[in-house]
């Protein structure tokens, strides 16, 4: 029998706020145990949540971002449960009218684009954390976390592979930080995923019974775990077994989910609106403020990158993988239109190369937090490209000796480029008088390899033409010798 294999995720995404959802207490990572745990998050008797308005305008954010449903009135909720770190023994969140309906967002796996569908985004409050090993014996309770405003996101079972939940996951990502609305630090839990799982035979509609997987907070950990998940469930159907519904947790360590408890369903919370808190009224007006405040969207600029500069979909789609990338490119072109005009686009595939394939491939492996902090500019780039366009120096003395040189050396100046070229004695040689000297030394003492290619090996075409580079000492124009090279040969 063939399977299918169904997957929903729902994204606890933490939202970039100063203070907690329903009090003034504040957000900052990495606090004393419990010295930010105030009376509202711990739900002390006499004391009443306030909601933090820009936890409102994130989620407005978010809704607008993935064309969704904004609700004009949502409702919070108390879903109540026991837990060590819920204190009060009830969480703050939204059940029946969430704060943002239906949406979608449209991920790419190799070639293939796909809609996945987003059901709803409703704003809770974190709960506390266990900490376990910190005195020898005992585990304790932060309850720093506690309040911390989130927005849930809640996809329909639209993924059909581990490959396309993490294209989901990553694209999310990316979102959530373009607009600006989390950090989405995943090692300090500001983005985290679970992924409910299923299988079902091939060809049939019906879903088969869903485990869900908690607290991811890797991609890698979420590919390995969705597989992991996917064998269990189809060799456990295949061997006459059944699949019971419930929450399972991953282990890195040895690449297996394993139960934690059976899946609760909804009334097992009991939810109820909570009496402490008005109705949320979201309108037009509220809309609007927030629409006027929202960056240039991904997908929008990857399609006026493709339509203004000529970009291959690729490199629009690497551009725009970060907003960082995406506003150091813009930032290029806008310097290059001044400075050149309108032909300056004919060098966008040049800038572009360069910003995927050595700056931020550079910033990468420095570990830098994004391209902002790249020692090269975007002046840099445009005096790099233009150089490149008008044969004043070639690819090879960009990679191995302009970018490291202003990479190693911070070197601020705007004329830096310049100032390497001719330090260096960089500038190509583009006389043809010049070149062809050198061609015809070069063909005098290689008699036998010109015999080789006219006896039609390619081959010694390209070794005649790393000769003629090498006599030029790297600084002749490659175009121009390739081109003389063929004349010359015939």
């Amino acid at each position: 029998m063939e399977w299918e294999v169904v997957i929903g995720l729902e994204t606890h995404t933490q939202l970039k706020t100063n203070s907690k959802i329903f009090s003034g207490a504040s957000t900052t990572y990495g606090a004393a145990p419990n010295t930010q745990a105030c009376e509202v998050s711990i739900a002390l008797p006499g004391v009443l949540p306030v909601l933090n308005q820009e936890a409102v305008r994130c989620a407005i954010k978010f809704g607008l971002a993935v064309n969704a449903e904004i609700a004009p009135r949502s409702v919070f909720a108390r879903k109540n449960y026991f837990y060590p770190d819920l204190p009060k023994g009830y969480q703050i969140s939204q059940y029946e009218l969430p704060v943002v309906g239906k949406g979608a967002l449209t991920i790419q796996v190799g070639d293939t684009e796909k809609v996945i569908r987003i059901t709803r985004a409703h704003l809770e409050e974190d709960a506390g954390k266990s900490v376990h090993g910190a005195v020898e014996g005992m585990s304790g309770i932060d309850l720093n976390r506690a309040g911390t405003p989130l927005l849930e996101i809640v996809t329909e079972p639209d993924m059909r592979s581990a490959a396309e939940a993490v294209a989901y996951a990553k694209k999310l990502h990316e979102l959530v930080q373009w607009i600006g609305i989390c950090d989405g630090n995943m090692q300090e839990g500001s983005f985290r995923c679970d992924v409910n799982v299923s299988v079902r035979p091939k060809g049939t509609d019906k879903l088969g019974t869903r485990r869900e997987i908690k607290n991811l907070n890797s991609f890698k950990f979420m590919q390995q775990a969705i597989e992991y998940e996917t064998r269990w469930q189809i060799e456990t159907l295949e061997d006459g077994g059944t699949i019971q519904q419930a929450t399972v947790l991953f282990n890195p360590d040895t690449g297996e989910t394993r139960a934690m408890r059976s899946k609760e369903e909804a009334n097992d919370y009991r939810y109820f609106p909570d009496p402490d808190l008005l109705p949320l009224v979201i309108s037009e007006a509220d809309k609007d403020a927030v629409r006027a405040d929202m960056p240039e969207l991904p997908q929008a600029m990857k399609a006026r990158f493709e339509a203004e500069f000529g970009l291959s979909a690729y490199d629009a789609t690497q551009l725009t993988s970060t907003k960082e990338i995406a506003e150091y490119f813009d930032r290029a072109m806008l310097e290059l239109v001044s400075f050149e005009g309108a032909s300056a686009y004919k060098i966008g595939k040049t800038v572009a190369n360069l910003i995927i394939n050595d700056i931020a491939a550079r910033v990468n492996k420095a570990g830098l937090p994004n391209i902002r902090h790249s020692p090269v500019t975007a002046w840099h780039i445009v005096c790099i490209a233009k150089s490149l366009a008008d044969g004043s120096i070639n690819l090879k003395a960009v990679r191995e000796q302009i970018i490291p040189l202003i990479w190693d050396e911070n070197l601020t100046e705007a004329d830096a480029v310049i100032k390497i070229i001719e330090a260096k004695g960089l500038r190509q040689v583009s006389d043809s008088g010049a070149i062809e000297a050198i061609i015809d030394g070069v063909l005098a003492a290689n008699v036998a390899m010109v015999e080789e290619y006219r006896a039609g090996k390619e081959k010694a075409f390209n070794a005649l033409v790393g000769q003629a580079m090498k006599a030029s000492k790297g600084k002749a124009n490659p175009a121009q010798v390739n081109e003389m090279l063929k004349k010359k040969l015939g």
